[in-house]
C-alpha cells in the first residue's frame, strides 16, 4: 500500500529496458478510433498479500462506470485486468504487455510502491495517462512528476504529517518514530517530524529495524528511556498486528500513547484485538465519516460486492472520477495530453472522503482525519490537517 507496499525502486537497468522497448516500438501509442471502446489498463494485485486491495480498487472503478450508464467521456470503457502480483521484478514486463500488446490508452495502478515506478516511467516516456489509486511513494508526484501522472490516494508524507501536527496541537512536545527501515517508513517519518515541528513539537529519535523483520523487542525496550510524550509509527499488515500487540504487552500502551499513520490499524483491527483499542491514527478516510456522498457510496459498494467499502475502494472510485474528468475535457481522447491534464486539475472530485482537488504536482489536496480505534472500527474523531497538500518538492512539470 504504500503500505509495506514495498519501497524498492526499480533499477536504472529496468528503466533502461522499458525505454528500449519503447524505442523498438513495443510501447507504441494506440490511435484513438471514433466510437471505439476505451481501453483502460487496471494493473493491480489480484493475487497474493494485497489481492483484496486490488479487488476493491477494481470493483470501485466498475461501480463508478456503472453509475455513469456504462460510458465515460462519450466512450464505453473496456477494462483490461493485469495481475502485477505486487512483484517489482516483473513490473517492466507487465507494463510492456499492458501498453504494448494490450494497447491500453490509460492506466490505473497500482498498490505496491516498487511496482508503480514502472508505470510512472512508462507514462512519462510514452504519454499514456496514469492514475495511481494507492502507492504512496513521494517520488511519483515530486521529482518524477509528469503532466500525465496523477494520484487519487495520498503521499506517504501526508497522513504522518497530520498525525504529528495533531499530537503537537494536543500538547505533545517530544515524540519518537518507530518503523521498518525502508522508503515508506522514512517518507512517513519525515511527514511526522514536519507535522510535529509545525505544531511546536520535536521528533527526538527514530527507531528502525530492517524490512520485513518483526523482532520488535529491542526497539520497545528503548522507548521508556527516551522521555517522550508519544510514539508515532508506520507498520502495516502482519507487522502492524504484531507491533501493536507487543507494544501493549510490554506495558507501554497505558504509559506512552501509541499513534501512527493510518495503516497501523487499517484493515487489521480484528487480529489486533484489545491491544488496538484507543490507538489514534491519521488517514484521509475513516469509519463513521458523515457526508451524503460517503453514505451513498458505501451502500452502493456493499450492494455490488457484498463487502464493506474501505480506503482502497474510495481511492479506486476517485481514480475513475478523475479519469472521467479528463475524458470529458477531451471528448474521450486521452491522447490530448494538455487538455486531459487541465480537465483533471480543474476538477473538484466529489469523493466519499470529502471533496478534493489536485495540487500542482497532481497529488490530492485533502483532509487528513484523526481516528481512534473503537470497537473494531477506526472512528473519525476530528480533522488532523485540513486541505493538506504534499509539498511536491522537486516537481518540475515539462
Amino acid at each position: 500500500m504504500s503500505m509495506p507496499a514495498g519501497s524498492m525502486p526499480l533499477s536504472r537497468r529496468s528503466f533502461g529496458a522499458l525505454a528500449a522497448a519503447a524505442a523498438a516500438g513495443g510501447l507504441a501509442r494506440p490511435a484513438v478510433a471514433q466510437g471505439a471502446p476505451l481501453r483502460i489498463g487496471l494493473m493491480l494485485p489480484f493475487s497474493g498479500t494485497f489481492a483484496a486491495l486490488g479487488e476493491n480498487i477494481a470493483a470501485a472503478v466498475e461501480l463508478y462506470i456503472a453509475e455513469k450508464g456504462g460510458r465515460i467521456g462519450g466512450r464505453t470503457p473496456q477494462l483490461i485486468r493485469l495481475d502485477d502480483e505486487s512483484n517489482p521484478a516483473n513490473a517492466v514486463q507487465n507494463v510492456n504487455r499492458l501498453v504494448g500488446r494490450d494497447r491500453a490508452e490509460v492506466m490505473i495502478g497500482t498498490v505496491h510502491s516498487g511496482v508503480v515506478m514502472a508505470l510512472v516511467q512508462a507514462s512519462r516516456e510514452r504519454g499514456v495517462p496514469l492514475i495511481i489509486p494507492n502507492a504512496g511513494n513521494v517520488a511519483a508526484t515530486r521529482e518524477l512528476c509528469s503532466p500525465t501522472v496523477f494520484r487519487s490516494s495520498f503521499s506517504n508524507w501526508q497522513p504522518a504529517y497530520g498525525m504529528g501536527l495533531a499530537l503537537a496541537k494536543s500538547g505533545v512536545k517530544r515524540a519518537c518514530w518507530v518503523t521498518w527501515d525502508y522508503a515508506a517508513g522514512a517518507e512517513s517519518g519525515q511527514g511526522f517530524a514536519d507535522g510535529l515541528k509545525a505544531g511546536g513539537g520535536e521528533l527526538v529519535r527514530e527507531l528502525k529495524l530492517p524490512f520485513p523483520e518483526t523482532n520488535f523487542q529491542p526497539l520497545l525496550a528503548q522507548i521508556p528511556g527516551l522521555n517522550v510524550d508519544a510514539v508515532g509509527s508506520f507498520f502495516a499488515g502482519g507487522g502492524a498486528v504484531q507491533f501493536v500487540r507487543e507494544y501493549a504487552a510490554a506495558g507501554l500502551k497505558d504509559r506512552i500513547p501509541l499513534t501512527g499513520s493510518g495503516f497501523l490499524t487499517e484493515g487489521v483491527l480484528g487480529p489486533q484485538g484489545a491491544a488496538a483499542e484507543g490507538v489514534r491514527t491519521a488517514l484521509h478516510y475513516g469509519d463513521g465519516l458523515d457526508n451524503p456522498k460517503n453514505t451513498a457510496f458505501r451502500a452502493a459498494f456493499k450492494q455490488r460486492t457484498n463487502r464493506d467499502a474501505d480506503v482502497y475502494a474510495v481511492q479506486g472510485y476517485d481514480a475513475a472520477q478523475m479519469l472521467a474528468a479528463g475524458l470529458e475535457a477531451t471528448r474521450g481522447d486521452p491522447t490530448a495530453e494538455a487538455a486531459f491534464a487541465r480537465g483533471i486539475r480543474s476538477a473538484r472530485i466529489d469523493s466519499p472522503r470529502g471533496a478534493f482537488t489536485l495540487s500542482p504536482s497532481h497529488n490530492p489536496v485533502q483532509n487528513i482525519y484523526l481516528r481512534e480505534a473503537r470497537g473494531g472500527e477506526n472512528r473519525v474523531i476530528g480533522v488532523a490537517a485540513e486541505a493538506l497538500a504534499d509539498p511536491g518538492t522537486g516537481c518540475r512539470m515539462t
